[in-house]
């Protein structure tokens, strides 16, 4: 008889994929010593996103979090995602800033590293695997899995020998968009456990509503380890409910050995939570979506979507963007759509469609995507958009990382420099997310609102029109109010204005200003980039309209700025 171990995943993907990776620590806390109880193989707690959106919308130190856990969570070990080279970024880190954060996680609390490559390039996997290796923590490593031509069980299953050469603990097939059918789920893992001696774990996503029946396929094929998600935070985007995969499997030869009982007691507290949240739950991320077998967008990145068309007041473009999704990934090389290659693809999609050309307003990140600093993709890149994106450089060939210079050192004087740095994770925090992390370690990050908040006090004076700031449900919009029987009246701050005079340099999406790269008065060739806008967390290069001279500058860096708003003229 072989039992089923189960992970949990309450404390991170389930709500990274069902409430915008919102949860609070002080939500976790109350219920971690019953969770402990269970007899989980592992906690998921942190990773993915959890880091960014702590320092980013919750105020939270996401080291703290981790201790805290640690604190109440003795009998069970806790477990993290972590993406390669890149951490919990979107970039590639240099090897002592890996080395120092795989470290200081397992320091603060990690036993098992779940380790995965976007493009499942095991290069940019070594070094986390072997720090983590050093540490004697449990090392997963993961196959990124998706469908295409140039994906099959051959590949699968020869880069799962190269993760066991490098001495990993258990093999995991992460399946975030849910694309995984019963019949290839079989075969792959019946494969995996024939070639290769280590634990296979199968992770699902529920968005295409085929996991549940995977599940079992799975455990007839032989999967030692499965991850759920705990049932009001199951199910969409999310994995399928712990307590449905426990009773299914009872009295089987799969039993898992877990107490529905305890089980109820937790999901009761569950269910609070989720009510508290509700205003964050979006209708697309947690409901079925057999769309993703055609467009293969896991369900985190389908909200992202709806978020990212809403700032740009493009929502009545969402089916056209799942349609460009495929387009730009068979462009690309078939990246699996995981971050950040999601985010990469995704957000090229989006701009093709806002656009008035394809890949004309191109991100940085794609642009390093295809000179290669990202990795190799699993097949070639189109020629033709390269060419359009890269001109005649030629991609690199070496392991990305090789060509980073240490930063560790670099940060540390910095943030000391800016004192910014009270422990050694500060460090790590500010290397990470630099422009984000000076907010946050100064103490200058609100707590995001759960509840919608009614305005902003407008900075126009009384009788003239309004603009308001209003959250609904977890958006901020900027809303101008017009009296009826007024006119409109320019505005006259010194933010970015109304694109309406001859010569404006023109915002094309919702961001945040990153750099200025001009100031007025100075000479400028069309093409030049006379800003760098951060917009659904990449960076856009915005370029000169026009050959002429800087006349009038309206923005500063660190400036948010709406689409359509004029940023400066250019005559």
């Amino acid at each position: 008889m072989k039992k089923i171990k189960i992970i949990e995943t309450a404390f991170r993907d389930a709500h990274q994929s069902l409430l915008a990776t919102r949860m609070r620590t002080r939500d976790m806390l109350p219920i971690a010593k019953e969770m402990d109880n269970v007899g989980f193989f592992s906690l998921e707690v942190w990773g993915g996103a959890t880091f960014d959106t702590c320092i980013r919308y919750l105020n939270e130190d996401p080291w703290e979090r981790l201790v805290e856990l640690k604190n109440l969570i003795k009998k069970t070990p806790l477990q993290m995602l972590l993406r390669g080279q890149n951490l919990v970024g979107y970039k590639h880190y240099p090897d002592d800033v890996v080395r120092k954060f795989v470290e200081k996680s397992y320091e603060n609390g990690i036993d098992v590293f779940r380790i995965f490559d976007a493009l499942n390039d095991i290069r940019n996997m070594e070094m986390a695997i072997k720090v983590a290796k050093e540490q004697n923590a449990h090392v997963m490593g993961t196959i990124s899995y998706t469908i295409s031509p140039y994906h099959t069980i051959e590949k699968y299953v020869a880069f799962a020998k190269d993760l066991e050469n490098l001495e990993c603990d258990s093999i995991t097939i992460k399946d975030m968009a849910g694309l995984i059918s019963p019949h290839d789920t079989y075969e792959l893992i019946k494969t995996l456990k024939e070639e290769t001696d280590l634990m296979i774990n199968l992770h699902c996503h529920c968005t295409s509503g085929m996991s549940p029946i995977s599940y079992y396929a799975a455990c007839q094929a032989g999967v030692d380890l499965l991850d759920t998600a705990i049932s009001p935070l199951s199910w969409g985007a999310s994995q399928p409910p712990t307590e449905s995969i426990v009773a299914a499997l009872n009295n089987t030869a799969y039993d898992t050995g877990l107490d529905l009982k305890l089980l109820t007691n937790i999901k009761k507290y569950f269910e609070e939570i989720r009510k508290k949240y509700s205003s964050l739950i979006d209708p697309i991320a947690e409901k079925v979506d057999t769309d993703v077998l055609i467009y293969q967008i896991p369900g985190g990145m389908l909200s992202n979507f709806v978020s990212q068309l809403k700032q740009q007041n493009a929502l009545d473009k969402y089916e056209e963007v799942l349609k460009e999704v495929p387009k730009v990934r068979k462009e690309l090389g078939y990246p699996p759509l995981v971050t950040p290659t999601s985010q990469i693809v995704g957000i090229m999609a989006v701009m093709n469609v806002l656009g008035d050309e394809r890949y004309k307003n191109v991100s940085k990140e794609v642009k390093e995507y295809i000179k290669g600093y990202y990795g190799r993709p699993p097949a070639p890149i189109d020629p033709v958009i390269a060419k359009k994106v890269i001109g005649d450089e030629k991609p690199i060939t070496v392991r990305p990382a090789d060509l980073l210079e240490p930063e560790f050192e670099k940060y540390k004087k910095e943030g000391e420099k800016l004192g910014i740095i009270k422990k050694e994770e500060d460090i790590l925090t500010y290397t990470l997310y630099p422009s984000v992390a000076i907010k946050f370690l100064r103490g200058e990050v609100e707590e995001e609102s759960l509840k919608p908040e009614k305005t902003i006090q407008s900075e126009e004076p009384a009788g003239l029109p309004t603009e308001y700031s209003v959250d609904v449900d977890g958006e901020v919009f900027d809303v101008k109010v017009l009296p009826v029987g007024y006119m409109e009246i320019g505005a006259t701050s010194n933010k970015a204005r109304n694109g309406s005079v001859e010569g404006s340099v023109i915002s094309t999406m919702q961001g945040m200003i990153l750099k200025l790269k001009v100031s007025k008065g100075d000479n400028v060739k069309e093409g030049d980039v006379v800003a760098v806008l951060e917009a659904m967390k990449m960076e856009n290069d915005v370029h000169a309209p026009q050959s002429g001279i800087v006349e009038d500058v309206f923005i500063e860096e660190g400036d948010t700025v709406n689409a359509g708003d004029a940023l400066m003229v250019i005559k």
